[in-house]
């Protein structure tokens, strides 16, 4: 996938915002105002990091050579996903468990005004 379609498919989320808070280079996705992906827009081949759970983080990491323990974030939480070589289909599965693991941890005020948007 390419850096700009992976922007829609994350801008086309519910309640999504985008941003460079941190530097010119690094794109980040919020729901709700926390982080559920940020993307090295620089970087070739194209890398991002997206949140998941510890357990299923080290079986990723296991099982494919480009998903390691994101770089600058809580490795435990957050992986870096190197996107060449890897399914179009995977790469949109591991931005949904991000947004959905960051949604879920959302309040319900919050929740609702995302719903309602």
């Amino acid at each position: 996938m390419l850096a700009e379609e992976i922007r829609e498919y994350c801008l086309n989320k519910k309640g999504v915002t985008e941003g460079f808070p941190f530097d010119e280079t690094t794109l980040v996705f919020k729901v709700g105002g926390k982080m559920f992906l940020l993307m090295a827009l620089e970087n070739q081949p194209l890398v991002f990091s997206a949140k998941n759970t510890a357990d299923y983080n080290q079986e990723l990491r296991e099982q494919y050579s480009q998903i390691s323990g994101a770089y600058h974030m809580n490795k435990t939480h957050w992986n870096s996903v190197i996107c060449e070589g890897l399914k179009q289909e995977f790469i949109k599965k591991l931005i949904d468990d991000s947004y959905q693991l960051v949604y879920e941890s959302l309040t319900k005020k919050i929740k609702l005004e995302i719903l309602n948007s």
